[in-house]
């Protein structure tokens, strides 16, 4: 008995490591376009994470997975991967980059909602506000500190429509991929699969010469690349672990102050200047994120095989607190 709470106490605190992982990723990634470029940047950072995911949870076994989950709930979540690296490279300015971050960060939310929609999962009434106030999070964020405009906000979307459309894209995406994991991945780990792919995806990207090249390398692209792809890999095998062993519903609570965490890192990783408008947006997403989960926490509680163990911290359905593998 000891032993187990040991084990679990363990997997919970190594799974923890995974919001604070995944916060330094807009930060490294925004890094790595900028020195390697584009495509070449996003390259690199995936294929040192598919080396370290190997060291970590060796060679995945195709046959393991249902075919409709290998032909739409993958490609999810590679469509995730290229609208966020996407969205982040063609940003302007490190406030501009949190900006699109914090667009992708619907994804907590809008998880929740697909799990509703789409999973069977039962909710109260304020999942209802809850996602409205996500959304109003968001317009916080990008009105800035002059408040709500619609000519204003509708002005500062034009600047740049690609960037924070692939953001808002990438969030569905991600949502859509999280439901399909929980339906159909038998509880297996895909992770390097979806790392696989995206290394070829932006290999042939940068074939093409998508995104450019600057002429040298600066030590901080470098460091980007290599500590990208530890937080991406290690967030991952982290957050896999706690899921497991440890406690579900401590570690989805703790996943959606990722926003937070992304922020505090990208003031003084690439120099984002963040106002207090943008503050209270992120107060507003994390709070709106919150909201939506309490909604379903408590009903339809689920075994831990049947939580999906790469939802990022989406906490579709509660394990009851005897489910500790």
């Amino acid at each position: 008995m000891f032993a187990a709470d040991s084990t679990a106490r363990k997997a919970t605190l190594t799974g923890l490591l995974a919001p604070l992982l995944w916060g330094m990723s807009v930060g490294l990634v925004r890094g790595i376009s900028e020195d390697f470029g584009l495509a070449r940047g996003l390259m690199v950072l995936y294929g040192i994470s598919v080396v370290f995911l190997l060291f970590i949870l060796g060679r995945p076994k195709l046959s393991a997975y249902p075919k409709k989950y290998l032909w739409f709930g993958i490609p999810a979540a590679n469509l995730c991967s290229i609208c966020f690296g996407l969205s982040l490279a063609l940003s302007d300015g490190g406030a501009q980059t949190m900006e699109v971050g914090m667009v992708n960060y619907l994804w907590p939310c809008l998880t929740v909602v697909f799990a509703v929609l789409f999973n069977g999962q039962k909710a109260r009434w304020w999942i209802v506000p809850g996602f409205f106030v996500t959304i109003a999070g968001i317009v916080t964020v990008l009105a800035g500190d002059a408040g709500f405009d619609p000519a204003s906000f509708a002005a500062n979307v034009q600047r740049n429509p690609w960037s924070y459309g692939l953001a808002f894209i990438g969030a569905v995406a991600w949502a859509g991929f999280c439901s399909m994991t929980r339906a159909w991945a038998r509880g297996e780990n895909p992770v390097i699969v979806i790392f696989v792919i995206d290394f070829v995806i932006f290999f042939v990207l940068w074939l093409f010469g998508v995104g450019g090249e600057p002429q040298t390398i600066g030590w901080k692209g470098v460091v980007s690349a290599v500590l990208g792809a530890m937080a991406m890999g290690g967030a991952y095998a982290a957050w896999t672990y706690g899921t497991m062993k440890g406690n579900l519903t401590l570690l989805a609570i703790a996943s959606y102050f990722t926003p937070v965490l992304s922020c505090v890192f990208a003031t003084f990783w690439i120099g984002a200047d963040l106002t207090l408008s943008f503050w209270k947006g992120v107060a507003l997403v994390v709070t709106g994120s919150l909201v939506c989960w309490h909604a379903t926490r408590g009903s339809a509680p689920a075994t831990s095989d049947e939580v999906s163990t790469e939802d990022r911290g989406a906490p579709l359905k509660r394990a009851p607190a005897s489910s500790k593998a």
